[in-house]
């Protein structure tokens, strides 16, 4: 049997830093011209995951030249204390970005929180006016994470006209975004799911695989066509409890022609397109000013 070559590791850690130095430059180029991009980050209750995520997040925008702002508060937060905060940063001219940290806790409805939030301000895209906007192909925001898996493939030159990707979840967050983006760039697109009665047949003619369930292991070598183009948007732990995807790496990494590995693959450019996002905001508000 001939070994064929290991996949080539798409490095989401070296996109990210590149398209972060892009995003610090326009954002010092906004500055000439008073405005400093902001970004209102809101967290709701103690969740651990949420909090590190939050950090990242804040930290990620100082570093590119963005002004954020963090708001805490206790999980006893009342519904209307925080659709009233959402709208005080909606009318806040120093706020460009409101994004409102998920899962929120159980007496609070997070559609109703998200729906409050100014489209023009929706930097994480989940607005039904952004979801919209994606579905008819005019501007809007972007979910952060199907549009950093968008950002890795350009940055391979893969040119998806024509080509097969199959999307594994339907979430409003990744998985039907995502195949919407895939669809814009003139792919044919499968989404797939848990009632999928053959996920494997579905993902061996595949060109392109997007495996977005939060399962371990849901896609292995023997499911993935020569070649073809993995990305893990998974993130899981192990039983020994180290960071996974989706996707069974090194079985996998023997197969496919590209993949990203989990961590240094999508997961830093979700927080990139999330600056992406909150810039261009501001970018838009600046020129409305104009």
């Amino acid at each position: 049997m001939s070994t064929s070559a290991i996949a080539t590791t798409i490095d989401g850690n070296a996109l990210a830093a590149r398209l972060r130095t892009d995003v610090a430059r326009r954002a010092e180029a906004l500055k000439i011209h008073g405005v400093t991009p902001g970004l209102a980050v809101v967290l709701v209750g103690d969740n651990q995951a949420s909090q590190v995520y939050v950090r990242n997040k804040v930290k990620a925008c100082s570093d590119a030249g963005l002004h954020s702002v963090l708001e805490k508060y206790d999980a006893t937060m009342t519904e209307a204390e925080l659709l009233a905060r959402v709208d005080a940063l909606n009318n806040d001219p120093a706020i460009h970005g409101i994004l409102v940290q998920l899962p929120l806790p159980a007496h609070i409805d997070a559609n109703k929180v998200i729906e409050a939030i100014a489209p023009a301000k929706d930097v994480d895209g989940f607005h039904v006016a952004s979801a919209g906007a994606l579905m008819v192909g005019q501007p809007g925001f972007w979910p952060c994470t199907p549009y950093g898996c968008m950002k890795m493939l350009e940055s391979i030159g893969y040119d998806l006209r024509g080509k097969h990707a199959v999307v594994i979840g339907r979430s409003n967050i990744v998985g039907k975004p995502m195949a919407l983006m895939l669809l814009q760039k003139n792919a044919t697109v499968t989404i797939c799911h848990s009632a999928t009665p053959d996920l494997k047949a579905m993902t061996l003619q595949a060109d392109v695989i997007v495996a977005a369930v939060g399962k371990r292991n849901v896609l292995t070598a023997d499911m993935v066509k020569p070649g073809a183009v993995v990305m893990d948007v998974g993130m899981n732990r192990t039983p020994e409890g180290k960071l996974c995807g989706d996707v069974d790496f090194e079985g996998v990494q023997k197969v496919a022609g590209f993949i990203t590995p989990v961590p240094g693959g999508v997961g830093p450019m979700t927080i990139t397109m999330l600056l992406v996002n909150t810039l261009e905001a501001a970018e838009r508000d600046a020129a409305s000013r104009a």
